[in-house]
């Protein structure tokens, strides 16, 4: 194992970075900054594999499925966060985007240590999900080979769900063990072996846009507007407001007007504004297209040869 670590690049000492305790501050934060920009790089160049990955998850999720992460410290930190930030974000159901950690709900703030290493840690939470055929699992170790990780995504393609393997190093154990392979090779960390550093970035903008173009694909936006935010607070009351504005030009009374009939929902106040349809109407219009607004709305237009 010793052997096998220390040919990885995400644990690389990397001599250009030996003298960083001697460095004034100002030096320092700039060459941490200097590396994080190397990133959006490396994850460019694996934008084929996260396409892949979205087009598994769009699948799993519009059969019903759901997509679920797995992964130990850091990487299971930021599937949790991920998968934390969709209902909110998109009015999702928590249970549609799962995150699963090594050592469980404890590691979020506290290391479990040697928990990573079990290969069958996650079996007990995948049966707890009962992960089957229409779910899409992503394991996400930096490194590529943590047990944990490459247990979870084995496991789960075993019982015929579709897989992802998230890492930083290529040809990883993680990613033969998956069906798509996102391999981000960030290099040496400032820190030899803190993979919080480029490889958490690395990480967070993949998972960022994994769940981000899976939700638009499924209708979860009208154009860039967030259009299934749930409004549970002031902030998001305002963002509902201003989303329905945007969308529709309405006055701001007609757009108050058209949420509070809505329920505060944003997507169906913008079919109503835009179309003048009862709430039955809007309703039996987003039931139709399988909530997408821009399907709803598109339907809702003249088609050419029709009367006006």
């Amino acid at each position: 194992m010793t052997e096998n670590l220390g040919s990885l690049t995400t644990e690389s000492v990397e001599q250009r970075f030996s003298r960083i305790d001697m460095l004034d501050t100002r030096s320092l934060v700039a060459l941490i900054n200097d590396q994080d920009a190397t990133v959006a790089g490396a994850v460019a160049a694996q934008l084929d594999a996260v396409a892949a990955a979205v087009d598994l998850i769009v699948a799993g999720l519009g059969a019903g499925g759901r997509l679920v992460y797995a992964g130990a410290g850091t990487a299971g930190r930021l599937g949790v966060l991920d998968a934390s930030e969709c209902p909110p974000t998109f009015n999702t159901e928590p249970s549609m985007v799962v995150g699963l950690i090594a050592g469980g709900q404890v590691a979020l703030t506290t290391a479990v240590e040697g928990a990573e290493d079990d290969a069958e840690g996650s079996f007990p939470q995948l049966d707890g999900l009962a992960v089957g055929e229409q779910d899409v699992v992503v394991g996400i170790s930096a490194s590529g080979r943590t047990p944990y990780a490459v247990g979870a995504v084995t496991e789960a393609r075993r019982r015929g769900a579709r897989t992802v393997g998230l890492s930083c190093n290529a040809g990883s154990a993680l990613g033969a063990a998956a069906d798509v392979a996102i391999e981000v090779v960030v290099g040496p960390e400032v820190v030899a072996g803190s993979t919080r550093l480029k490889s958490g970035t690395a990480q967070k903008l993949v998972l960022n846009t994994l769940t981000t173009a899976s939700m638009v694909k499924l209708g979860k936006t009208y154009g860039n507007l967030m259009v299934d935010v749930r409004a549970s607070n002031e902030k998001l009351r305002d963002r509902a407001h201003r989303i329905v504005t945007a969308a529709t030009d309405a006055s701001p009374e007609a757009v108050t007007a058209a949420l509070q009939e809505h329920g505060g929902r944003a997507k169906p106040a913008i079919l109503a504004l835009l179309t003048g349809w009862s709430a039955n109407e809007v309703a039996a219009a987003l039931e139709a297209s399988d909530g997408h607004l821009r399907r709803a709305v598109d339907a809702s237009l003249p088609h050419p040869g029709q009367d006006m």
